[in-house]
Formats: structure tokens, sequence, C-alpha cells
């Protein structure tokens, strides 16, 4: 069985690789003082970034799970989204409202994606 884990600590990894398969710990705002455009931006950034420590891309994402503090949000998020799904790959997705972990934050992403390589 290939199960490779990367940057773990006690609770968590941030990514985990199984076969062909990235799974993505929950990623959130860099800033988590902005505004729910910011917010998105930067939380996908660290989307892009996490995948591309490990070989995979956002063309390769096979699902995502999305947590709206308010879905008051979703309007502000979902323009933000928009434009970083990559044309004609965009991947089964869910979003719903959740009480967060900080009280700042917005927003939060989960996501499963293929390898590239």
């Amino acid at each position: 069985m290939t199960l490779q884990r990367f940057e773990t600590g006690v609770r968590m990894s941030r990514a985990v690789v199984h076969h062909d398969t990235v799974y993505l710990c929950g990623q959130v705002a860099e800033d988590r003082h902005a505004d729910i455009t910011g917010q998105t931006e930067t939380m996908l950034a660290k989307v892009d970034a996490l995948l591309e420590s490990v070989g995979s891309d956002r063309e390769h994402l096979l699902s995502a799970t999305l947590y709206l503090k308010d879905m008051a949000h979703f309007d502000g998020m979902n323009r933000v989204w928009d434009a970083w799904v990559p044309e004609d790959k965009a991947p089964a997705r869910a979003c719903v409202e959740a009480r967060m972990a900080s009280p700042e934050l917005l927003v939060e992403i989960s996501v499963v994606a293929a390898l590239s390589r």
C-alpha cells in the first residue's frame, strides 16, 4: 500500500497521498481579518501551493467541500471560486454553513485531488 503523509503534526497531516489520490486538510485564509473575497483568494492560493508540493494541481481536483460561516457570503465566495476553477474542470462540490474554529474565519475548504504526475 502506498501512503505518504506530508507536514505531519500531532493532530493532523497537511496532506496525505494514497495511491494516486491527494487529501488535503482544511485550508483557511492567510489573513483571517480580510473580507470574504480576500479570505477566499488566500485560502485557494494555499490549496494551489499544497497541491503543487505533493504533485497535483487544481486541474486534478476531484471534490471540494466549502464551509461558510454565513451563507450570506455564498455569492462573494463563488465569484472568487468561479474565477479560480479551470474551465471544464470543476470538481464535485458541496458548500455548507458551519461554525468555524475561529470566529474571524469566514470560509474553509477541504479538497481531494488526483496526482498529476
